[in-house]
């Protein structure tokens, strides 16, 4: 196993940009959103641009601001079902869709073969039953802790190209990345009868000290990981091991309403404006068409939809087979023949998958309409204080504050909202100290997508911990902050460097969010 990246990513990128502003025919479509907005009128777009633009006002909040979801924010009492509420601009037929979704989601599968025919197809191999196992409550999952035996983090494995026909697909983007060929793209810790897991996720913890303005000292875990009980032999030793944390559900439906263009106008991937920050466009080809869209879902934005997100986590981490990814061993290889040999799901009456339609459809509509919670004492004075530290520092280069839907969304509940997700969903180096090694598509070992930050002051009431980043090793938001390095190096000095008033403020903010 390996620790070292393999960045051809940033070269792939600019030769594809080069090529496309050249109109060369290599076979690449169109840049994703390269004809602007055009679902707005030229009066609509001087609106957009205005009310998008960051504020310089601090004095009052901005007008919609606690709305972060325009109309299908969640104004319910706040609690721990919080993040499990629909979009309260949905129909009553929505609703229906909605509810159907829910109990999908909140579906135990078992193995095959079984008596309840619409809920077999478990694994062979997998990490949990369920899709609400791993996002209890709709929230945040859990990281892994010295000695546990379970946890919602889990390793995504990735390999480097090993010949130049390898080098060739990933640079045409016809594929993110290369699995281990014994363990396949993720580590399963579970298996059905029968059949030996094929490993557990191992951390240990070392401790590090950072001195804040002031002489407050915070420390920092850095996590140690490793694999054991490997159950079908060594890996790969260049296979790469990413641990990712089960993100928040909500929201999903208005970032993917999000205009392409708008996300893509943030982008500045050879630092052209000096600021220090790179933003880069997740670019991915889509197996249906064929074309190249913008990803912009997962930890590296590797997925354009949510129905494409909701298709792999079926199939990566319960083993269940569906339209979009149709194997019904999933993550089987070829090295794991009593994996391969196990029997499936699929009922022919059913479909031709464990999970065939509309099962994946509804699934993914609950996922789109899970609303963001309206904010919490948006106005009040700490609020807009600690509101003015966080765009004063810089984090909004990153964090973009807010954004208008497209008018033509597929769903009318996502249509033409003024959204406050703070992400401009592009990726971003984050230094050394997050560095996972893995490339996966366009983001290399060091980069990640900017995670939207909405909801993110509900944490503790709905998962009932404070664990962020990707695998969860800050255990609250200082710590989160502290763990920023590359293009966010510099915010993360001004924050070291704020009096202790402007820090506690600026996590107000983030806690009203």
């Amino acid at each position: 196993m390996s620790a070292a990246p393999f960045n051809r990513p940033h070269a792939v990128l600019g030769a594809l940009l080069l090529s496309l502003a050249a109109g060369a025919a290599v076979g690449f479509d169109e840049l994703p959103g390269s004809g602007g907005r055009a679902d707005l009128s030229e009066a609509d777009k001087a609106r957009v641009a205005t009310i998008t633009r960051p504020t310089r006002n601090f004095s009052k909040a901005e007008r919609y601001e606690a709305m972060s979801g325009g109309a299908a924010t969640s104004t319910a009492a706040i609690n721990a079902d919080s993040f499990s509420h629909f979009s309260e601009n949905l129909t009553f037929q929505q609703e229906e869709g909605f509810k159907l979704g829910n109990a999908l989601f909140r579906k135990v599968w078992v193995s095959s073969p079984s008596s309840t025919h619409a809920s077999d197809g478990l694994g062979p191999l997998f990490n949990s039953r369920a899709c609400q196992n791993c996002h209890l409550k709709d929230g945040r999952g859990r990281p892994p802790e010295p000695g546990a035996t379970t946890s919602t983090t889990f390793f995504r494995l990735a390999r480097p190209p090993a010949d130049d026909a390898e080098r060739a697909q990933l640079d045409a983007l016809k594929v993110l990345n290369f699995p281990d060929p014994v363990y396949g793209g993720q580590l399963q810790d579970f298996a059905v009868p029968g059949l030996a897991a094929e490993g557990r996720m191992q951390v240990e913890y070392t401790e590090e000290t950072v001195t804040l303005k002031g002489g407050e000292k915070v420390s920092l875990r850095r996590p140690h990981y490793s694999v054991t009980d490997l159950g079908y032999g060594a890996m790969d030793p260049t296979t790469t091991l990413s641990p990712r944390m089960t993100p928040p559900m909500i929201g999903l439906g208005l970032i993917e309403a999000i205009h392409e263009a708008d996300i893509m106008a943030l982008a500045d991937p050879d630092d052209g404006d000096g600021d220090g920050i790179s933003g880069k466009a997740a670019l991915v080809r889509d197996k249906e068409s064929g074309r190249l869209v913008l990803g912009r879902f997962g930890w590296k934005a590797q997925n354009a939809s949510v129905r494409k997100q909701s298709a792999e986590a079926f199939a990566g981490d319960i083993g269940i087979s569906n339209p979009l990814a149709p194997a019904a061993q999933g993550d089987c290889t070829p090295a794991q023949t009593a994996c391969l040999a196990m029997p499936d799901g699929v009922q022919k009456r059913l479909g031709d998958t464990e999970a065939p339609d509309p099962v994946l459809d509804l699934v993914t509509f609950y996922s789109e309409n899970l609303a963001v919670p309206a904010r919490r004492k948006a106005s009040f004075a700490p609020t807009l204080a600690g509101k003015k530290a966080f765009y004063d520092i810089g984090c909004i280069a990153c964090h973009t504050p807010k954004f208008v839907t497209r008018r033509d969304a597929r769903d009318t509940a996502q249509a033409f909202q003024l959204i406050w997700p703070y992400s401009d969903f592009l990726l971003h180096d984050m230094g050394d100290g997050l560095a996972d090694g893995q490339t996966v598509g366009l983001a290399n070992g060091r980069e990640w997508r900017t995670p939207p930050l909405w909801g993110i002051g509900l944490t503790k009431t709905v998962s009932g911990h404070t664990f962020f980043l990707h695998d969860g090793r800050a255990r609250n938001l200082t710590e989160a902050i502290l763990w920023h390095g590359g293009e966010a190096q510099a915010a993360r000095e001004r924050f070291i460097d704020l009096e202790k008033a402007d820090r506690d403020a600026l996590l107000t903010f983030l806690e009203s969010l």
